[in-house]
């Protein structure tokens, strides 16, 4: 067998990490690359060397062909893996690669480039038979004359690349040229091409793909398909296999498609074709990803195959080790992706400084992640911290194991999908498999309905009381008597605020581990046992309770089930000025950004009069674009920032005063 002595990995996060440990299976030395930004990330701990390759900006550092090809002739790898994302479906980079005698661990350039070009790989899709959708590609200004024969609603998104970056469904004329030219800026800072692609858009369809391996000896097969239908802004976060909407008929013919593909352009590596698929089960022809899918995990634990290592033995010169009669789906497996997100602000990213990061222990999870403990989740990437999977005989089963999964998933100091996803998996339109890429746009608003009025019907007492036994055991450990007297500055009343709302608790007895606290008029009976690795287990009343709590510097965060609280103590002799970064109120006169990111483009003027809701600027953060509008009828005073500045929540990007 062909085998790599040293490959440098392309990429960071989970798939840098997942690329090196199928690398060390195969006994492959691993090269990691790092931006400065990067430098605690948990792919350089676990690569046998690093190098720094600059400091933030990704034209310098993951998207740099000529930087990452130095490092890996300096190192001596005879192999790159890119990863997905980033360069993973660059034909320039595979074919720096070949120019340097490195191995792309991937197919051919000509083939990324092919499937790259939407007009092109159309062609090709249509001359081999397989049904697709009408669509046309190109730079922005030519594809407005070129699609005027397709009807509407359209889907604008980008021609390089996938994971749904810069999708837009457009349902006018008048919506077209800005979805066009946001689409297109995505596009060019996630994947370094600005082309657009424009499609006619299925209603209410299924998101299918065929895995396939390909080598070099004309063998190809498929490892069966998974169910990618769960997606929010275009981007996949449930994805399961099998997929049960198939029937056996249409698997076969679905993944014989596939691997006619395939076979067709010459294919010689691990990919992913993608279907749409209807109410009548008519499939069409989506893309090809040419390159190691996100959702990989889920074939992997329902076939028994390290993609991954098949893709590297591939690049090395091996026929393929699998035949097709020897492959089959057992059991069934599910991925949920964990994000860095708040789905009760239109799932807008949550950067910032995790204070807890706690994920499930059961031997029965695999987990795909970046990071191994609390870390600063960066604006600079895509804000997925990690991939939960699990396996069991079926989908039912698999379905309550990772309902338990995510219960037991605690991150803090920054908002998340967890409690999104355990609701969204419970509900009887998901169980049912009644779903299509549009049900988080049905049943987003259900979810966190839900989520809040489960959340109030929780006893205020519980998180109030677990936080205060935090706050005695931690200042226990403390030796200054003037943080200790904050308890007692108001005759024992301790002034609490959770969630933005301030209760008064009186405290009884004050003598560890045994506490009474009087709160709404009741007398409480509360116990410490033990505070254990942010887990905090305390008796109230005989009910025995478990929290998960940590804190920032202004925060503590609590954890009671799949509910989270923030809390601060109002009784500390400690002065602290309050004021919103992110201002959006009609009281305002100013704006500024939800998180830290940069400004792509400025829609107004100074002395220019602006309608409420205009779009005032465009900010990139973690690699999508947030529109910054005007809360109020006004008049642009003055503008603190320009296109390509990066900027902080903290500043205030536009002045503006009251329209008279």
């Amino acid at each position: 067998m062909n085998i790599f002595s040293k490959i440098l990995i392309a990429n960071r996060g989970e798939i840098a990490v997942r690329i090196i440990k199928s690398a060390k299976s195969l006994g492959i030395k691993t090269v990691a690359i790092y931006s400065e930004i990067d430098i605690n990330s948990y792919h350089i701990r676990l690569a046998d060397e690093t190098y720094c390759i600059g400091k933030q900006e990704l034209a310098d550092t993951y998207l740099n062909i000529d930087k990452i090809i130095e490092i890996a002739k300096k190192s001596n790898c005879q192999a790159i893996h890119p990863g997905y994302g980033f360069l993973s479906e660059n034909p320039k980079f595979a074919e720096a690669c070949e120019k340097n005698n490195l191995a792309f661990i991937g197919p051919k350039s000509n083939v990324i480039k092919l499937m790259g070009n939407k007009i092109e790989a159309r062609n090709f899709i249509q001359s081999i038979g397989v049904p697709l959708l009408k669509g046309s590609t190109g730079e922005p200004e030519k594809l407005l004359e070129e699609i005027k024969g397709i009807p509407y609603p359209l889907l604008v998104k980008a021609a390089a690349g996938g994971g749904g970056k810069g999708m837009r469904i457009v349902k006018n004329e008048s919506e077209l040229l800005e979805a066009i030219q946001a689409t297109s800026r995505e596009a060019k800072s996630y994947f370094g091409d600005g082309s657009v692609f424009v499609e006619k858009f299925v209603e209410n369809p299924r998101h299918i793909e065929v895995q396939i391996l390909a080598d070099n000896f004309g063998n190809t097969v498929h490892l069966y398909e998974r169910e990618c239908s769960v997606q929010r802004r275009y981007q996949k976060i449930i994805e399961e296999s099998p997929s049960v909407t198939l029937t056996p008929e249409v698997r076969e013919k679905m993944c014989g498609a596939a691997v006619q593909i395939a076979s067709k352009i010459g294919y010689n590596s691990a990919g992913t074709i993608e279907f749409l698929v209807d109410k009548d089960l008519n499939f069409y022809f989506l893309e090809m990803n040419t390159r190691i899918q996100v959702e990989h995990p889920v074939t992997e634990l329902v076939t028994r195959t390290d993609i991954v290592a098949e893709q590297i033995l591939i690049a090395a010169g091996n026929p393929l080790r699998l035949k097709q009669e020897n492959i089959s789906q057992k059991g069934h497996a599910i991925e949920c992706r964990i994000y860095a997100e708040n789905p009760f602000e239109n799932f807008m990213p949550s950067p910032g400084q995790m204070t807890l990061y706690k994920p499930p222990k059961q031997d029965y999870f695999r987990l795909d992640s970046g990071i191994c403990s609390e870390t600063v989740i960066s604006s600079n990437f895509d804000p997925m911290i990690s991939k939960l999977i699990v396996w069991a005989n079926n989908r039912d089963e698999a379905i309550h194991k990772m309902i338990y999964g995510l219960k037991e998933y605690k991150i803090q100091g920054i908002k998340t999908n967890i409690s999104y996803l355990a609701e969204l998996m419970k509900l009887d339109i998901y169980k049912n498999n009644e779903i299509s890429t549009k049900i988080c746009d049905i049943v987003t608003p259900q979810i966190t309905k839900k989520i809040i009025e489960t959340k109030e019907k929780i006893p205020l007492h519980i998180p109030l009381l677990s936080y205060l036994i935090y706050c005695f055991q931690k200042d226990y450990k403390l030796n200054n008597i003037w943080q200790k007297i904050g308890y007692w500055r108001n005759v024992s009343e301790i002034k609490v605020n959770l969630d933005g709302k301030l209760y008064k608790l009186q405290v009884d007895k004050f003598r560890n581990p045994d506490y009474e606290i009087i709160f709404q008029d009741k007398l409480y009976k509360v116990k410490f046992v033990s505070l254990l690795e942010h887990e905090l287990s305390i008796i109230i009343d005989d009910s025995f309770i478990i929290t998960n709590i940590s804190n920032s510097e202004e925060l503590t965060f609590l954890n009671y089930g799949i509910f989270d609280f923030e809390l601060s103590r109002e009784d500390y002799l400690i002065e602290q000025e309050f004021e919103s970064d992110y201002s959006t109120n009609s009281h305002s006169n100013f704006v500024s950004a939800p998180m830290p990111g940069k400004v792509i483009k400025i829609n107004v003027s100074e002395g220019k009069k602006i309608s409420k809701g205009t779009v005032l600027l465009i900010v990139e953060a973690m690699k999508m674009e947030n529109n910054i509008v005007a809360p109020k009828d006004v008049v642009i005073k003055k503008i603190n920032a320009k296109v390509g500045d990066m900027i902080e929540t903290s500043t205030k990007l536009i002045l503006f005063e009251d329209e008279e």
